[in-house]
């Protein structure tokens, strides 16, 4: 039986995907320059990954913020929401669940700022400096690490979860 927090998981990993391939989608064949630049960790490389667009991979680029700026959201509470039903059906240490709950919103807060210097240097490329561009990608990596490492503890947590509870619907004996 599904429980509310069941059916807003749902719902909420459900938008997360839907967003994710509307932004996949803006971007197309410029997907790969989104992680390059969020990890060119000086000025010089991330002129250089701009410089390798044409001007409808700039458009697409561009394009890509707006709907980045609710995909964070999106996937923050997701996380969160994966966090705290992870934590009803299966012991979480308090420092777990803290973390859990912690993780998404650090994660998608740092997706915003990212957001926010990318769509900011596109307009200013004198602003492309060495002490920015190493800030935004440190924050970037941290938005990964958090975002991934959450998605990852909670697969596995699920996984094991509903793992164990199979079995005991398959060793149980009719009456």
């Amino acid at each position: 039986m599904l429980t509310s927090l069941d059916r807003k998981l749902i719902g909420w990993s459900a938008a997360f995907v839907v967003s994710q391939t509307l932004v996949a989608k803006v971007l197309g064949p410029t997907a790969p320059r989104v992680l390059e630049v969020q990890t060119a960790w000086s000025a010089p490389r991330y002129r250089k990954v701009l410089a390798s667009m044409d001007d409808a991979d700039i458009v697409r680029y561009r394009s890509h913020y707006y709907l980045d700026m609710i995909h964070p959201a999106i996937f923050g509470v997701a996380l969160f929401i994966g966090g705290r039903r992870l934590g009803q059906i299966t012991e979480l240490s308090p420092v777990t669940r803290a973390a859990l709950a912690a993780a998404p919103i650090v994660a998608a807060s740092g997706d915003y700022v990212e957001n926010f210097v990318g769509l900011h240097l596109l307009d200013h490329s004198e602003d492309i400096t060495d002490t920015t561009v190493r800030t935004t990608s440190a924050i970037s990596t941290v938005k990964w690490v958090l975002a991934l490492g959450t998605f990852g503890y909670l697969s596995q947590g699920y996984v094991r979860t509903w793992g164990r509870m199979l079995r005991r619907k398959l060793t149980r004996r009719p009456a």
